[in-house]
């Protein structure tokens, strides 16, 4: 919308001093023509912006012109803007809405607590794009259009037809009744119900997505958390899923609970090393996590993936055996 724009534009000459037209239409995502039609109208309509020519010009506000937010202390302000460098946002596309959002703070700041918190939020990373280990999180992207068009049913409490890619399915035209939105690991999830019966979809898989203008048939209020955790729940108890003893080095403990669907049980034994029962989404997933933890993990039971476990390690030691 041009008004959001037209107040981003001014709140990066507020925080920045000056900028020229291209950097204004880099950082608005806009072409240079845009700008200056913005400019002229931010003029027109009484902002007090100008223009500075040479080499090092750009466009710049008259000194003393800003808005205020009183009450805001600098451990609040910093709260707000590592809240807003999560990257959860980017899952139902409100990431640019955000990036609007946290320069109203920043601008709105007296100017004694402005420096301190912005560059205090320099300084924390949250959920980087990348482990140590260098393996990239990857992102799902979903179409802007989708988003917004989920986003409008679940806050307007309509009705919503979406076009979904089950696994292993053709997609097929759905119409459910939406319940709000969960990022887990920067991936989206429509809770929504259909017929009556709970539904959970992966946004990522939404081809297509249109309101509806009929009511949603949905209570009027929502623990999201506790939906979650219930679906959550159903999920790690069905399917072809497997449960696992492992024995193995408290120092690797982490890496199998992250892979796992779930810890039903945990002991340490008297050398000190952990027993643990987990369960995973299938024979394979189990193998493989298993397998990542090398000799600092066992599997004690079930004893097909012993003997699996074994054999991939027997196939491994023949074909780099000493050649003869």
């Amino acid at each position: 919308m041009r008004a959001d724009r037209l107040v981003s534009l001014v709140l990066l000459l507020r925080r920045h001093g000056r900028l020229s037209a291209a950097a204004l239409a880099r950082e608005l995502e806009v072409s240079t023509r845009t700008v200056l039609r913005d400019i002229e109208a931010l003029s027109a309509a009484g902002v007090p912006v100008y223009a500075e020519r040479g080499r090092h010009g750009g466009f710049a506000l008259l000194p003393g012109f800003r808005t205020e937010l009183t009450g805001l202390n600098p451990d609040e302000a910093l709260a707000l803007l590592v809240a807003g460098s999560r990257r959860g946002a980017q899952a139902f596309g409100l990431g640019s809405a955000l990036a609007s959002a946290m320069l109203k703070v920043v601008d709105a700041l007296p100017e004694s607590y402005r420096d301190t918190a912005a560059g205090a939020a320099e300084r924390l990373l949250i959920d980087p794009e990348a482990d140590l280990l260098s393996r990239r999180l990857v992102d799902e992207e979903v179409p802007d259009a989708i988003v917004a068009e989920v986003l409008r049913a679940v806050f307007a409490g309509h009705r919503l037809r979406i076009h979904y890619a089950a696994v292993d399915q053709s997609p097929q035209w759905r119409t459910v009744d939406p319940i709000g939105l969960v990022t887990v690991r920067d991936r989206g999830y429509l809770l929504a119900t259909r017929s009556g019966s709970d539904r959970t979809y992966r946004l990522s898989r939404v081809l297509d997505a249109k309101e509806l203008a009929e009511p949603a048939q949905r209570p009027d209020r929502v623990d999201l958390g506790r939906a979650w955790q219930e679906r959550s729940t159903r999920f790690r108890s069905g399917g072809d899923q497997v449960t696992v003893l492992v024995r193995m080095d408290p120092a690797r403990r982490e890496e199998l609970v992250g892979t796992a669907l779930a810890v039903l049980a945990e002991e340490a034994d008297s050398d000190g090393r952990l027993r643990l029962e987990v369960t995973f989404q299938d024979p394979r997933h189990a193998e493989w996590a298993l397998w990542q933890l090398t000799t600092d993990a066992e599997a004690l039971a079930p004893q097909w993936l012993r003997d699996s476990l074994r054999d991939r390690a027997a196939a491994i030691a023949t074909r780099y055996g000493v050649s003869s």
